[in-house]
């Protein structure tokens, strides 16, 4: 197996309990990921250069709006099909696969909450793939802590603007950024009010007021931009707010919890990844007049590698699935993200201590896996986040009579 390739047959999911329908999304995913993204994700990385033409391609397969109604445009899949569609695009570049994930991320507000012409208005150009999303949430002053931001939305009260807002304040870390036609953005219009002030705005690309700052250097992830917008009385109508005043507090974490079963499933695929890469080395690579294979400390490494794999696939399926069902996704969510991106973060480094110096090297690919894995356990809410909201609700359980 090539350094760039995505699993094989023994590392892919198993057929059993999907759909028809599941099962040609996944193997579509597959082929494009192996076709089209895989060939140039060392290349890209290496250039930290975003290729416009690759999410294009992805909105011509009906990938961009996967999950999302048939009514409106998307594909009318289940979440557990587009959590098959997130594996096999971090299988071959985890970049490609948050800048999809992100995409969705800014999709799912507008259909939950917003108005029917908002709907018809902002969602067709992003379900097709010819308007690229962006979630701008993290200020400076608040990552995990949502609630802290501290970008303004001032009313406009009277004038030719008047029932409008002007947004001031400054975002970072903003996934997509500068390449995004749309955003939604989140801001106070009432820092006093902590969660109960925020509200979110729907906001285009070349509006007066707003424009891109420094762009992030990052360990990982590194073809998928990132980038720090200002925001300098940037005139936002009043029928680009999403929802009511007040209400994106809420509408960001409902939101975040989807969007953690996305990258958990990306997740699975990097360390899907690693595990074929390094079983198909060792398989290879000859020492002491036989092939690593057939070391047992090795294998046992290769062993555990699988299991954790299967494990984390598990918990994103039972995540999605509860998606599916229409159950609260903290918790679950909340597993599988954590799970999965501490698992590629394992495998990963295994699969470069198995591959020895080749690991080492920027040329086969192995530490790509690692690095971004890394920014996953940070992302989407760190880890460290995650274990607060299972022990709270394990604890919340326990209090709860019956």
């Amino acid at each position: 197996m090539t350094p760039n390739a995505a699993a094989g047959p023994s590392g892919a999911p198993s057929a059993g309990g999907l759909t028809a329908e599941e099962r040609l999304l996944r193997d579509t995913a597959r082929e494009f990921a192996q076709r089209e993204v895989a060939p140039t994700a060392i290349e890209r990385d290496e250039q930290e250069r975003f290729d416009r033409s690759i999410f294009t391609r992805m909105g011509e397969l009906g990938l961009t709006g996967t999950p999302l109604p048939e009514s409106i445009g998307g594909g009318g899949f289940s979440y557990l099909g587009w959590a098959l569609v997130m594996e096999e695009l971090g299988a071959a570049d985890m970049a490609t696969a948050v800048t999809l994930s992100v995409h969705l991320l800014s999709q799912f507000p507008v259909l939950s909450y917003g108005r029917p012409e908002q709907i018809e208005r902002w969602l067709p150009p992003m379900l097709a793939g010819e308007a690229l999303g962006a979630f701008c949430l993290t200020e400076p002053a608040g990552g995990s802590d949502a609630a802290a931001l501290r970008t303004r939305a001032e009313r406009i009260d009277d004038g030719p603007d008047a029932g409008g807002y002007r947004l001031t304040g400054t975002k970072i870390w903003i996934s997509n950024a500068p390449e995004a036609d749309r955003y939604l953005v989140f801001a106070t219009v009432d820092p006093s009010k902590g969660p109960k002030g925020i509200t979110a705005f729907l906001v285009e690309k070349g509006v007066e007021g707003f424009r891109f700052g420094a762009h992030e250097k990052k360990m990982g992830i590194r073809s998928c931009p990132a980038a720090e917008l200002i925001f300098d009385g940037a005139l936002v109508p009043a029928e680009n707010r999403l929802g009511e005043e007040g209400g994106g507090y809420r509408i960001a974490l409902s939101s975040l919890a989807e969007g953690r079963i996305s990258i958990g499933a990306g997740c699975v695929g990097i360390a899907r990844s690693a595990l074929e890469q390094a079983a198909g080395y060792l398989q290879q690579r000859k020492a002491f007049g036989a092939p690593l294979a057939e070391l047992q400390g090795l294998r046992f490494m290769l062993a555990e590698m699988a299991r954790d794999v299967a494990a984390a696939r598990a918990l994103v399926h039972e995540a999605a699935r509860a998606k599916d069902r229409g159950e609260p996704l903290g918790e679950v969510s909340s597993l599988a993200k954590w799970t999965a991106s501490d698992t590629a973060m394992k495998v990963a480094t295994d699969a470069v201590q198995l591959f020895g110096g080749s690991g080492y090297s920027r040329e086969t690919g192995i530490e790509r896996l690692m690095r971004d894995a890394k920014g996953a356990q940070i992302y989407e809410g760190t880890n460290q986040i995650h274990r607060s909201i299972v022990a709270d609700a394990v604890l919340k359980r326990s209090a709860t009579p019956g």
